[in-house]
Parts: C-alpha cells; sequence; structure tokens
C-alpha cells in the first residue's frame, strides 16, 4: 500500500501542514525540519499525487491533445509544437490518438473531462464535437481546434487555408506545362482533403484544354497512395495523367512506391508528382517531392499559446487564426 501526506507525517513527527509546506513552500520551514521530512519521505517511499493536488487547486498543468492519425508525422510535428511551447510555461501535454474514430474521440473527451485537464487541443476531429465541446467549456477546460476551423465561430481555432494550398499545387503544375491532372487522396468526407480538391478545381476554371479526375482513396496513407499509383501505371498511355496532386505526403510517397514496382514510368518526366504538408521524408524520398508546406510546429505552438489565454481569461472571445501554405520546390515536380 502506498504510503500517505499522513503516514509521513506520523513518522516525522511534524503534522500534516508542515508536511505540505515542505513539499511546496520549504522556505517556509527550517532546515531540520526539512531534512526530518525528507528522510520519512525517502524510508516509507512516498510519492506525491500531484493530479489530485491540481484538482483539488483547479490548477492542472496538464494539456490534453487529441489527434486523428498519431502515426502521421504532420500529426507529430503538430504534437512537437505543443509540446515545446508547453515545456517553455512549465506544463505537460499527454495524446490520444484517435485513428479517425469518431467513437474513440467521444472516449478520451470523457477521459480528459474526468482527468480535468487543464484544457484540450483537437487536431483534426473526427466527429461532430462543438455541443460536446461547449459542455467542456461550461464545465471549465476550454477547447481550441487545429487544423480546422470553427465552423460557427464558437471555438477558437488555428488552421491553414488548404484551398488556397490546392490552388498553388495546381498553379504550379500548370506552370510546368501538365495538363491532365489526378487528384489523389481521401476520404473526401475529410474537410482538409474537401478543401484541397476544392482550391484544385478553383486552378483550372477558365483553363480550356486542362483536366482534373478524382482518384479516390479510403484513407490518406503510404498503402492507398501506393494501391492507386498501380492502378494508374496500369491505364493506357492515352488514359494516363500527366500530372499527380497527392492529397497529402504519404499517399505522394506511396504513389511513388506504387510506380516502382513495374519501372515503366518515371517521376517527373511521365507524372510529375506534388504532394502535401512537407513533412520530415518528402526531401529524402526516392524522388524528392514537391510538397505544399504547412507549419505544422507553429500550429502546435500558437494552438497552445491560445488556450492558455482562454485558460487566463474564461470569458475572452474565440479567436481563429489562419495561416498560408507555401509551396516546396524539389524533384518530383
Amino acid at each position: 500500500m502506498l504510503a500517505s501526506i499522513k503516514d509521513v507525517a506520523r513518522h516525522a513527527g511534524v503534522s500534516v501542514g508542515t508536511v505540505s509546506n515542505v513539499l511546496n513552500h520549504p522556505s517556509r520551514v527550517s532546515q531540520e525540519t526539512v531534512d526530518r521530512v525528507q528522510q520519512a519521505i525517502s524510508t516509507l517511499g512516498f510519492v506525491r499525487n500531484d493530479v489530485a493536488r491540481q484538482l483539488r487547486a483547479g490548477t492542472s498543468k496538464t494539456v490534453a491533445l487529441i489527434v486523428m492519425d498519431a502515426s502521421n508525422p504532420f500529426f507529430a510535428d503538430i504534437a512537437r509544437g505543443a509540446e515545446e511551447r508547453a515545456n517553455d510555461l512549465g506544463l505537460s501535454v499527454v495524446t490520444g490518438n484517435t485513428a479517425e474514430s469518431s467513437q474513440r474521440e467521444s472516449h478520451y473527451l470523457d477521459v480528459f473531462e474526468e482527468q480535468r485537464v487543464r484544457g484540450l487541443l483537437l487536431v483534426s476531429p473526427v466527429g461532430p464535437i462543438d455541443a460536446r465541446l461547449q459542455e467542456l467549456k461550461d464545465f471549465g477546460i476550454p477547447s481550441v481546434l487545429v487544423d480546422r476551423p470553427s465552423p460557427d465561430g464558437a471555438f477558437s481555432s488555428v488552421s491553414v487555408d488548404d484551398v488556397a494550398g490546392g490552388q498553388t499545387a495546381i498553379e504550379h503544375l500548370l506552370s510546368i506545362g501538365r495538363r491532365d491532372i489526378a487528384f489523389v487522396g481521401g476520404a473526401l468526407d475529410v474537410p482538409q482533403v474537401r478543401d484541397r480538391l476544392a482550391g484544385a478545381r478553383l486552378a483550372l476554371q477558365d483553363r480550356p484544354g486542362t483536366s482534373l479526375r478524382v482518384f479516390e482513396t479510403r484513407a490518406t496513407t503510404v498503402l492507398e497512395g501506393r494501391r492507386i499509383g498501380r492502378e494508374i501505371d496500369a491505364l493506357p498511355t492515352n488514359e494516363r495523367p500527366d500530372a499527380v496532386f497527392a492529397a497529402n505526403d504519404l499517399v505522394a510517397i506511396g504513389f511513388i512506391q506504387g510506380l516502382l514496382t513495374t519501372r515503366r514510368l518515371s517521376i517527373p518526366d511521365d507524372i510529375a508528382l506534388v504532394g502535401y504538408d512537407d513533412i520530415d521524408f518528402a526531401a529524402s524520398a526516392i524522388v524528392p517531392l514537391t510538397s505544399i508546406r504547412q507549419p505544422s510546429r507553429q500550429l502546435g505552438e500558437t494552438a497552445l499559446e491560445m488556450l492558455e489565454a482562454e485558460v487566463a481569461d474564461p470569458h475572452t472571445s474565440p479567436r481563429a487564426v489562419e495561416f498560408q501554405p507555401e509551396l516546396v520546390i524539389r524533384s518530383s515536380a
């Protein structure tokens, strides 16, 4: 059985309040008493319960981060940015991975409510959660949406203009002479993917002699990109696109792998390729990948700062911060 603070006080021959002062305000206690209490702590193997202490004080130092796919380096970079900023502020971050499941997302919201976390950062939330977030806010747990704006502006958010990103990708492909373009990615009910496709379509408006085909995937993963790569590789020459805009870099890297199975087609000679996110692997791919860069770490840092502003002043009005994406040109297009 774990030793309690009462056990430490009894063993040291002091009051519980004195033990609390040794743990939290040692300057208020004589050095002799500090030494005696520390010796009791060591002897009994006492471990302070910071969670319980913070719950009683209403000052948790833990921020919860919920992501839709922890295996995606883009989301890992967002988490890294949030963690680095939290560390600067003396806070810690705990992460939950929903694996694109609304059920798991709901479970993590319940778990983090029970733990009375300081606040929530929700990266690319999967389900309709606005009502649940309002409940948490009323309970004293604010939330910031990351990589997705709040539809009605009810919650603070930090995101990237994915429509502009889609336009930029297609305009680059048009500038290098490509006309028959394929969009590879999905599922299309994911807002970010849908916005990137909308931007691609906008870029091709009033562009005679151009076309855009959509190859929808079940997920934005390397495996799905590889599957579409093989599918396009097998098309007759006159039906094959001369460029691909992938919904993210994982799909783009998988697409390259799909073409490598036969080595009939080369990138960028036969098919130019643009990805999205500019993850670390993009620069070191077999064919270094041209990509639309999102400021992933800055998203995490900014979201953590916005959350802290709401913790400091629960009555502050929600804010929406939107970053602009950036084209990074490499060998693939």
